[in-house]
């Protein structure tokens, strides 16, 4: 059972660094539920203010509804009692419910609603759907911005008037003058989180329309320099977060951007690189190659102040 209300869920998250844990597969590429769990409890040992399973870097997107609520499950069993541990609603409307009641099962605190299964939507069928996740759970939701889903400022005011447990914006594609529209439209009735990816690189900007945290995919490899960066930002120290785009991050989206959907398979490359593999990542994915692998390795013992080594000294 979920221990913290909507509105206290908000409070947490709003200030801290947020983070999507892979999900571990075995060379099956069957859930393996043992490396799931030690690498949550390693992220779970860092300052982190929520921890979402089974989405996007979870690759939520190639579990059967069945093998997220085992993911869930295992999630809240393993770090629930550590960090808020949220789950995901995701596909046709029927199904978003069906994960939220096993979200709620599961102890889970909290709901990141993703854009519903593919297919042309507008405005009233969004909030509907929204609409239908919220009526059906007491946990808090946080709305995804992104692909099928683009909420207008008014549905989300309309859905934050409508479900007292509508608690959170999630955008994932970076519209300055849409972002604008839905801070001013709702202010602080909702919490604001920057989901594009890499969430590092718009960070600072992003602070300054209202998105007071993001979701780190990186923090899965490098939660120190993860941790570090996201101080740097809500500081306002544009000098330390230019220095560490330069040194590490913008490196980074180099070779993500090699090949299509490496933006999840380079998570599980780093966690390999740093000795704590999680296993490959499930078709369409593609890993990433040998020399992808290594160039991301060379990068990450590079990194300054110590902390690869200290990733793998607990590795």
């Amino acid at each position: 059972m979920a221990t913290h209300t909507p509105q206290e869920l908000a409070d947490k998250l709003k200030d801290g660094l947020l983070s999507f844990p892979v999900t571990a597969f075995d060379q099956d590429l069957l859930f393996d539920e043992t490396a799931y769990r030690e690498h949550l409890a390693w992220q779970a040992s860092y300052p982190v203010a929520g921890l979402f399973a089974a989405g996007g870097t979870g690759e939520g997107f190639s579990l059967t509804p069945e093998e997220t609520a085992t993911v869930v499950r295992a999630a809240v069993d393993e770090v629930g009692e550590t960090v808020p541990v949220l789950a995901p609603a995701a596909g046709n409307t029927a199904q978003a419910v069906r994960n939220a009641h096993d979200a709620a099962a599961a102890g889970a605190e909290g709901l990141l609603l993703l854009p519903p299964y593919l297919t042309e939507c507008d405005q009233d069928g969004l909030l509907a759907h929204a609409s239908a996740v919220c009526a059906a759970t007491d946990l808090g939701v946080i709305a995804y911005n992104r692909a099928n889903a683009i909420y207008s400022a008014e549905t989300i005011a309309r859905l934050a008037e409508r479900h007292e447990n509508f608690i959170g914006f999630k955008d994932g594609i970076g519209d300055i003058e849409h972002l604008t529209k839905v801070y001013a439209r709702n202010g602080d009735r909702l919490f604001y989180l920057g989901g594009l990816p890499t969430a590092e690189t718009f960070a600072l900007p992003l602070l300054q329309l209202g998105m007071s945290t993001y979701s780190s995919a990186m923090y899965n490899f490098v939660p120190e320099f993860a941790l570090e960066f996201y101080r740097d930002v809500r500081a306002q120290d544009r000098a330390a977060v230019t220095e560490k785009l330069n040194s590490f991050v913008l490196p980074y989206l180099e070779i993500r951007d090699r090949a299509k959907g490496y933006g999840v398979s380079i998570i599980k490359g780093g966690l390999r690189a740093v000795g704590r593999d999680a296993g490959g990542v499930r078709p369409p994915l593609q890993d990433l190659t040998e020399q992808d692998l290594a160039d991301l390795k060379d990068l990450i013992e590079a990194l300054p102040a110590g902390a690869p080594a200290d990733a793998l000294q607990r590795a």
